[in-house]
């Protein structure tokens, strides 16, 4: 009687830690999809003022004219 009752123990908390990890998994990986999701969001208006700035740059260094550099401008915007 005493070996049944320590093998009950014993599934009861496999099957605690079974399901406590699939949900701790299934949190983890809901939290990544959504970072992951913020982080591009967060990224798109720094990639527009770089596009910017590069384009300011190189205008500024005459390595376009001042037609190629209003219309790559109209293009990032």
């Amino acid at each position: 009687m005493k070996g049944l009752c320590n093998m009950m123990i014993f599934g009861l908390l496999f099957l605690l830690f079974f399901w406590g990890g699939l949900i701790a998994f299934a949190i983890w990986l809901v939290k990544s999809l959504f970072a992951s999701s913020q982080r591009f969001s967060r990224t798109s208006p720094d990639r527009e003022l770089n596009a910017s700035k590069i384009l300011d740059q190189r205008y500024a260094r005459g390595e376009i004219t001042r037609e190629q550099y209003e219309l790559m401008k109209l293009d990032i915007h």
